[in-house]
């Protein structure tokens, strides 16, 4: 049995005053995925700091869907290559 707690989308569009069809565009282009509960849409609680990142990225930048997907894109890259360069320090300094 999962712990797996869940919050309704409805819930969300009230906190975060936006629309449900933004959270069906967000799922659309994969940036989160919702579940049907009851007849009822809800993300992962885990997932919320996702959510407010992106809706920073959206408020702060202005972008529309397939903007925050480039940055969001953009950003894991950037994680990623951060990680090889610090793997990569890590064998430097290994050979010294």
């Amino acid at each position: 049995m999962s712990n797996t707690n869940y919050i309704l989308i409805t819930k969300l569009c009230s906190v975060y005053e936006v629309e449900h069809s933004f959270f069906e565009e967000l799922e659309e282009f994969g940036l989160i995925e919702m579940k049907q509960i009851e007849h009822q849409y809800c993300v992962e609680e885990d997932r919320i700091s996702e959510i407010e990142k992106i809706l920073r990225i959206r408020t702060e930048l202005k972008l529309n869907t397939e903007g925050i997907d480039v940055v969001l894109n953009l950003l894991q890259k950037i994680d990623q290559l951060q990680e090889e360069l610090r793997v990569m320090k890590q064998q430097l300094e290994v050979l010294r």
